[in-house]
Parts: structure tokens; sequence; C-alpha cells
């Protein structure tokens, strides 16, 4: 009598890359309220030989700087997605940007607030967004560089790398507004990111009084019905 076989198929593992490694540890330290103790132990845990790892990353102070680029690179696929994104101008172009950063970032706050609020040296918090800050600064500096070449005299265009240290600066604000924003679906923050942009291209556009003002007016407010 002849007798069948069920074949029994073993699950395949998901194929090792770079994002791979990235999502299994955001998974470990949201799952665990902290880093792995080690390489050896995070490989083991996952069924990753420890040689393969480093094919990836040299430590995970690599992944926790990769994570912030992954951020940063998602930011750009989806704003370059519209096609009307190359019509705008400048200004528009920096509020889609931050806009849709803030929506990436939000999709992913438990681990972002977890990064950030990890280490009380503020020193050591800020080494993880190194590579983040030359991204930003290359995009916002891309965004000087025209605004410039649009400009016919040496004495208004503006010095590219203050500018884009500027943005830097704008970035690191929005996020920790962000942070300590409390509003349904983050509304505050979308109005610091309207108004901080608007604020700055104004000032591009030496014209800057009236933005300023009405930024700090918001800023003033926004801290004071905090400390009540």
């Amino acid at each position: 009598m002849a007798t069948t076989q069920k074949k029994t198929t073993a699950k395949k593992k998901p194929e090792l890359t770079q994002q791979r490694v990235m999502t299994l540890y955001m998974e470990y330290v949201l799952e665990h309220g902290e880093r792995p103790a080690s390489v050896f132990k995070f490989c083991k845990d996952h069924g990753i030989e420890e040689g393969v790892f480093y094919n990836f990353f040299g430590s995970f102070q690599g992944i926790r700087e990769a994570i912030w680029v992954a951020f940063f690179d998602n930011t750009i696929a989806v704003i370059h997605k519209n096609k009307e994104y190359a019509t705008y101008p400048n200004r528009e172009k920096m509020l889609s940007f931050f806009y849709t950063l803030f929506e990436v970032l939000t999709a992913n706050r438990s681990y972002v607030l977890f990064a950030l609020q990890e280490q009380k040296d503020s020193l050591k918090t800020l080494g993880q967004l190194r590579d983040l800050r030359l991204k930003v600064r290359s995009f916002a500096g891309d965004l000087i560089e025209q605004a410039n070449d649009e400009k016919s005299s040496r004495l208004t265009k503006n010095p590219v790398s203050v500018f884009s240290e500027g943005a830097w600066l704008q970035t690191l604000f929005l996020l920790k507004y962000w942070m300590d924003d409390n509003s349904a679906r983050f509304e505050n923050t979308d109005v610091a990111i309207e108004k901080s942009v608007n604020a700055i291209f104004d000032v591009f556009n030496t014209t800057p009084l009236e933005s300023v003002l009405d930024f700090g007016k918001f800023l003033f407010k926004e801290n004071f019905s905090r400390s009540k």
C-alpha cells in the first residue's frame, strides 16, 4: 500500500539586509526598553552570525546613525513622488520637506522618543544625528544655491554655510517641539513648521520683521501656556 508523505517546508527566514538589521534593532529596544547588551547577544537572539552583522554595521552606534539617515531618505523619496514638487518655489519645498519628515518620525515616534531620551548627556544623544545633520545641511544648501542663482547682485546672495546650518538648528528646534507636543495629530508642530519656515525665508528675502515677530509671539504663547 502506497503511503503519501506530506512535504514540510521550513519557513524561510527573511533575507538579511541592512534594513532588516535596523528593523530588528528598533524592535529590540522597543520591546526591552534598552539597548542589546552586546552584538554577540543581539546576533544570538536573532540567529545571525556575528561576522555577518559586521558586514552591515561596525557597532550599534552605526545602526542608530543609519536609522536617522533612513528617516531622511524615506522623506526625500516621499516628497519626490509628488510630480508637482519640482515646480514648487523653495519655500514650499522646505515646508513639504519638514511636513513629510515629521510624518515619518510620527510613524516611528516610540523609537524616536526612546533614542533621544535614552541618554541624559545631550552631546552623546546628538552623536547619532551626525549623518542626518549632513543630509539636512546638503538639502537646505541646494535650495539656498538655487535662490542665489536667481539673484543678480552678489550683495543680496545668502551665505550657503550659514543658512544651511540654520536649517539644521531649525530641525533640532522642531524635533524638540514635536517631542513635547501633546496636541491632536501634532497640529501645533505643523504650525511651528509653517511659522519657522516662513520666518527663515523672509530672512532670505531681507524682510524678516513681521514674520519673525509672528513666530516669536507663537513661541511665547506656547511656552507660556505650558508653564501654567
